[in-house]
């Protein structure tokens, strides 16, 4: 596993650390600044990590892990849909994981209560991975000018699987 890789190049060499950290980026599928909106590390501290201007903090670390461990669970598992939505609507997904249009989708929830809770939670979802994002039409304005990632809206006269149904087509 890549976060195994990079807890093991810590503590190996500064050397050890850069390559490794910009291995697990590039196999990941991520750009260093792609990589740095998801993990919440600022892409100048990643890119001073790898050319050995700057060893990393244990929180920066920590956060470089997290983000590491995020993304592969999401790779491994499928194309990742994040839905934001109250617990009643959620508590109505019955599947964790989808075939659609031969893919296999991984749906995480993120409860909200507020539209704030719903904001946040929308980003969240981004720097989990989430391919999409599910959420209803109250907060998916705001969301869309947020997000660098497609959203579909929760709409009364559709059911929830065809919001997530739209927002893996969205994908590609």
């Amino acid at each position: 596993m890549l976060a195994d890789d990079l807890i093991r190049a810590t503590f190996s060499s500064d050397e050890e650390l850069k390559s490794t950290l910009l291995q697990a980026i590039k196999e990941l599928g991520y750009t260093v600044t792609k990589f740095a909106d998801i993990s919440g590390v600022s892409s100048s501290t990643l890119y001073k990590i790898i050319s050995g201007e700057r060893e990393p903090n244990l929180k920066t670390l920590r956060e470089i892990v997290r983000a590491v461990r995020r993304l592969e669970g999401a790779s491994k598992k499928g194309d990742l849909i994040a839905v934001v939505a109250a617990r009643p609507v959620l508590d109505k997904i019955t599947e964790r994981t989808m075939m659609i249009e031969g893919k296999e989708i991984v749906i995480r929830e993120y409860p909200a209560t507020s539209i704030e809770e719903a904001l946040i939670a929308a980003i969240h979802a981004e720097r989990d991975g989430a391919l999409a994002l599910v959420c209803a039409p109250i907060v998916s304005p705001t969301v869309e000018k947020i997000l660098r990632i497609p959203v579909a809206s929760i709409m009364p006269q559709n059911s929830l699987v065809e919001a997530i149904r739209l927002a893996a087509r969205k994908i590609g």
